[in-house]
């Protein structure tokens, strides 16, 4: 039997048994030794804000349609930061170049399931590099999203720049800033995480509820403004502020996932007086000027080369590894308790 961690209703969480499928042609199975839980995309299912839970992507209009809903509870498998270990390989894939074997530590996307079944040109490439632990292959995905964002960011050395947000994804984008050359000013509303975001590179930190984030920035700069502001948080009044600590013509990478109407964004204002750049990284895609050069794939292998020569620290990220049977408290404490929690890894 497979274990998959599903949503059942917004806030229902629940461990299911499914029969073990038989391993379809051009396939590899992979038994799941962790899987990394999103405290982003991921709790806005668990929520039920999910986009997709009240409308339609119509992938080729490129538009989101009104009147159906492209998922349905119950969710099942939802996750997106998975390594673990090949078990089988669809016989006629034997000798393949590239092709993970069985007994191999490979990382991918099959979702919370002990099991996955996953299509053998997925996981080309995908096998941990040497000397990296297990754990470390379940940041593959979130340290790509933040390795996007600092693309797209276009960083130069010894620019300022300010990550607003600093959860797992913010974390590390903030150290991949520094490692850029960057002067980094780190922003939060938790105490906590500004402090690992010192550790993580941050020159400076600013705390969201008590400083006047913008006027601060501004005043470091001798007035000018930040070259280039990365907002990882998805919560609309931290890409206002990020647009109002900007220099005129800087740069604003829009990298979180925002729900709902944009309460607390007014683009009257700084935005449009000091013509800023507002661009938007999304992990479907890479830049468009890096696209002839740069995929997802690499963003994701190269962060994990990045971790397995010791440039980036994930491990101390992880602050709880909870058995895949407790996986209802594990959205609990990430929506209840955030300040309680950074990486919430599932173990199967």
């Amino acid at each position: 039997m497979e274990r998959v961690v599903q949503f059942t209703g917004p806030r229902q969480v629940e461990v299911t048994e499914q029969v073990r499928a038989e391993l379809p042609l051009g396939h590899l199975r992979v038994r799941t030794l962790y899987s990394g839980i999103s405290a982003g995309t991921e709790l806005t299912a668990y929520r039920g804000t999910n986009p997709y839970l009240t409308r339609t992507w119509d992938p080729e209009a490129r538009l989101f349609r009104e009147g159906a809903a492209g998922i349905e509870y119950p969710v099942a498998g939802w996750g997106y930061s998975e390594v673990g270990e090949v078990v089988e390989v669809s016989p006629e894939l034997a000798g393949t170049a590239g092709m993970p074997v069985p007994g191999d530590l490979v990382w991918g996307i099959w979702g919370h399931r002990s099991e996955g079944i996953v299509p053998a040109e997925r996981m080309v490439g995908h096998t941990l590099p040497a000397g990296l632990e297990p754990l470390g292959g379940a940041f593959a995905r979130v340290g790509a999203i933040a390795y996007n964002a600092v693309l797209a960011g276009d960083i130069h050395l010894g620019e300022d720049v300010a990550v607003f947000g600093q959860g797992v994804i913010g974390l590390l984008t903030t150290r991949l800033a520094q490692l850029s050359g960057a002067r980094v000013t780190a922003v939060d509303a938790l105490d906590s995480r500004l402090e690992t975001a010192r550790r993580y590179g941050a020159q400076h930190t600013l705390n969201a509820r008590t400083d006047q984030v913008a006027e601060r920035i501004r005043e470091a700069t001798a007035g000018a403004g930040a070259d280039l502001a990365i907002e990882i948080s998805g919560a609309y009044p931290a890409l206002h502020d990020a647009l109002r600590s900007v220099a005129v013509g800087g740069r604003v990478v829009a990298s979180g996932f925002y729900q709902g109407d944009g309460i607390g964004l007014r683009l009257g204002d700084e935005f449009h007086h000091n013509r800023v750049q507002l661009i938007c990284s999304q992990i479907g895609g890479v830049p468009p000027q890096l696209s002839n050069r740069w995929s997802v794939d690499r963003l994701q292998q190269t962060f994990l080369r990045l971790i397995a020569d010791g440039s980036v620290d994930v491990t101390s990220l992880v602050s709880h590894v909870i058995p895949v049977a407790d996986a209802a408290d594990a959205y609990v404490l990430l929506d209840e308790r955030p300040a309680e929690a950074l990486q919430v890894v599932l173990e199967f």
